[in-house]
């Protein structure tokens, strides 16, 4: 049947829980991808929803792909070269398309082993929160095949080239210590604080006014392949909508004010 997407709401911050832990966690199955796409796309048409937190059910967050199906030639791992890469296009792949479309804040909350594609899939997300109990790794060359979820692209973003390549050359897993080390992660916690941490830090970034939120995501996602002039003009244009919103007037009002802001996404 696949993964399980688990979605709740605590006010104004989505958690998304990835539910298969017989698989650890593995991702794969068209309910899973189409429970994510209609995650976001609802996600972004709700206003109220001001940050989005990804974890793992049991203790993984994400195994990556299912290793028997490789063995047994099963699902997307079947099948002729040009049926096995329209299967990746049209199933894993499906994945960094939804997180790259997703405009709201985005943290991973990682309980657990991320593994090739598991580690990828925290790459998507904004920002990675770690337990103590994580370990990465960029393991494909480990099974024989590539990064064929984009970890290529994402991966050499957040850590820089020359530690990406040596994560990807070898396979070898890194603890949650050498990722927080590497920027990997922002922080690593006590597994039973993990998400108390996780929804803080999602608490904090709620607190701001959902427009100007999305905006500022989308300049930073841009910004990683425009040139400065076209980012500057994208950000002059979002700023002027900026001006516009009641809730950038509540916020001048509630600074000047010494009070704490109400925003209504208006």
């Amino acid at each position: 049947m696949g993964t399980k997407l688990h979605a709740s709401r605590t006010g104004h911050i989505l958690v998304l829980q990835i539910s298969d832990p017989e698989t650890r966690n593995a991702l794969n199955g068209d309910v899973f991808y189409s429970a994510l796409e209609e995650t976001v796309r609802s996600a972004n048409s709700d206003l109220s929803v001001r940050a989005v937190v990804v974890t793992g059910e049991g203790r993984a967050f994400s195994s990556g792909g299912n290793v028997r199906d490789m063995r047994d030639k099963k699902g997307m791992f079947g099948g002729t070269p040009e049926q096995i890469a329209e299967q990746y296009r049209t199933g894993i792949q499906r994945i960094p398309r939804a997180f790259w479309e997703l405009d709201v804040p985005c943290i991973a909350a990682v309980n657990g082993p991320a593994i090739g594609a598991g580690c990828d899939l925290a790459c998507m997300c904004d920002i990675r929160i770690a337990s103590d109990r994580a370990i990465f790794a960029e393991s494909f060359v480990r099974v024989g095949i590539v990064a064929g979820d984009g970890g290529s692209w994402l991966l050499p973003r957040i850590i820089g080239y020359s530690r990406a390549a040596e994560m990807a050359f070898t396979g070898e897993q890194i603890d949650a210590g050498t990722a927080l080390s590497i920027g990997l992660v922002s922080r690593v916690v006590p597994p039973d604080d993990l998400m108390p941490e996780a929804m803080a830090l999602a608490e904090r970034i709620a607190a701001n006014p959902p427009h100007v939120l999305r905006w500022t995501k989308r300049l930073m996602k841009q910004s990683q392949h425009e040139r400065l002039d076209t980012i500057l003009s994208q950000a002059a244009t979002y700023q002027a909508m900026a001006h516009g919103t009641q809730d950038h007037a509540e916020a001048v009002a509630a600074l000047l004010e010494k009070r704490r802001p109400e925003f209504r996404g208006s």
